[in-house]
Formats: C-alpha cells, structure tokens, sequence
C-alpha cells in the first residue's frame, strides 16, 4: 500500500512528532502542505492529512490543498491533529471537504499539544510537554490499526 501524509507543524513540533511515528508505521512519504504536487496524489493508495488547529480548524495550507484536489475516487484517507484540547471533534473541518472529492475516510486521531497561541501565551500555554508518550504510543496504535482498515 503506497502512503502519502500531508501535514502543517508550525509553533512546537506537535503535529511533526505523531507525524514521524504514523509514517514510520506506515512507511509514508511525509511532505508538508505547501510542497505537494496534487498530480501526484493518484499515485496513492492512502493519504493522510494532520496539522495543528487553529481557532477550531486545519492549517489554511492544508485547507487550500484540498479545495484545489481533484476528485479522487476510491482513494482512501485518515485524518489527524494536535490541538490544546486534543478534540477529534476539530478533525471534522476537513471531513466533508475530503468526501467531496470522492476520499473515504478510514480514520481519525486527535491528541493533546502544546498550545501557547494567542491568550494562552500569557499563562505559558496548555497541554504543555504533549504529545506525550502515552500519546505517541496512541499515535502508533492507529497507525497500526489502519494497516488493517485500508488494505
């Protein structure tokens, strides 16, 4: 199965860091947003797309990907992300825009980062040292069951 994760890390790392671990069980390709040649995306069998949110959704990056996707039809995709709350709930910003394009969404993740934009600067932030283990190791428990799911 041939893997392509779509991904924004900006402020601490968060998102790079589950990022790593899903690829590294899934043996993806791993390329940010803003490098990605949508003529190549039919190439793949499995696309993930994770980013930080921002104010309830995805990076815009990622968020302009898709409105410029073509439609992809029985090509599946996973979704997942960091926020300070660690909501799967943020994840839906994308889900109807990926199903427009004809994706399948076999999964979705969410976990804790830390997060020190806008007011939460002023206290040092939330969910500080997240992802944690525990989360990675979350992170790498799904990754493992969409081995099973996407085949």
């Amino acid at each position: 199965m041939k893997t392509l994760i779509i991904y924004e890390s900006i402020h601490h790392g968060n998102t790079k860091k589950v990022v790593d671990i899903i690829g590294k069980v899934l043996k993806a390709k791993i390329i940010k947003a803003e490098n990605v040649n949508i003529g190549t995306l039919r190439e793949y069998d499995l696309i993930g797309f994770g980013s930080g949110i921002y104010y309830g959704k995805f990076h815009k990056n990622i968020n302009k990907l898709i409105d410029k996707m073509p439609i992809l039809l029985n090509k599946k995709v996973f979704i997942f992300s960091t926020s300070g709350i660690g909501k799967k709930k943020f994840n839906n910003s994308i889900v109807e825009k990926l199903k427009e394009h004809g994706l399948e969404n076999v999964g979705n993740f969410s976990c804790k980062g830390h997060n020190t934009y806008g007011p939460f600067k002023i206290i040092g932030g939330i969910a500080k040292n997240r992802p944690n283990e525990k989360d990675l190791e979350d992170a790498k428990n799904f990754a493992e069951n969409l081995l099973k799911i996407a085949k």
